[in-house]
């Protein structure tokens, strides 16, 4: 959903809340496709702060279908963002400090993403705060038993007939030194 801030731009210290819609269905990343269950409208507080910062300010919750990390199966994760942004309002190149702090150009290199002049696509910036939100390690359950290296079965759902006496090829070269020095 694009929301048109050019009102909010214009006018010193006004304040507006929009409704948002978001329009995406899922959630693309280097890690694969997550489809989005449940999302629901959310309110976006903007403020035009002595003309001088935008602030942008929303709480929403996130509903998204994660495969576990040990079995494959998949878990709903429910993520809950809280957006909170501080943007500079542009009047002119002259008009910016010479000097500005890490923080300031961080903010400004991430707006590109999801500012395009007095535009705010707020699908990206929702997309934004799911990726700095999302979990590390995704379990269906704390002591989840994963899938068998060897024959693929998930060790939740059956025990499967594999050998579990293989060591570990990962292990080899440490059972070569041992049975190297071993004595008769």
């Amino acid at each position: 959903m694009i929301l048109d801030l050019s009102e909010i731009y214009s006018n010193w210290n006004a304040t507006e809340e929009k409704v948002v819609h978001l329009d995406m269905d899922s959630v693309k990343s280097k890690m694969g496709v997550f489809p989005i269950l449940k999302k629901e409208p959310f309110t976006l507080h903007l403020t035009n702060e002595e003309n001088r910062r935008l602030l942008i300010r929303g709480e929403l919750d996130v509903t998204i279908s994660v495969p576990c990390d040990r079995c494959l199966t998949e878990v709903l994760t429910t993520l809950h963002l809280v957006i909170d942004k501080k943007l500079p309002i542009e009047h002119g190149k002259e008009a910016q400090p010479a000097s500005e702090t890490e923080e300031e150009e961080d903010d400004q290199l991430e707006q590109l993403e999801y500012m395009n002049g007095c535009q705010l696509d707020a699908d990206r910036l929702v997309y934004g705060e799911i990726l700095f939100a999302w979990p590390v390690k995704v379990l269906c359950k704390e002591d989840c038993r994963g899938i068998c290296p060897k024959c693929g079965a998930n060790l939740n759902e059956t025990d499967c007939s594999c050998d579990k006496t293989a060591p570990d090829p990962r292990m080899a070269a440490f059972q070569d030194v041992f049975n190297k020095f071993k004595e008769v």
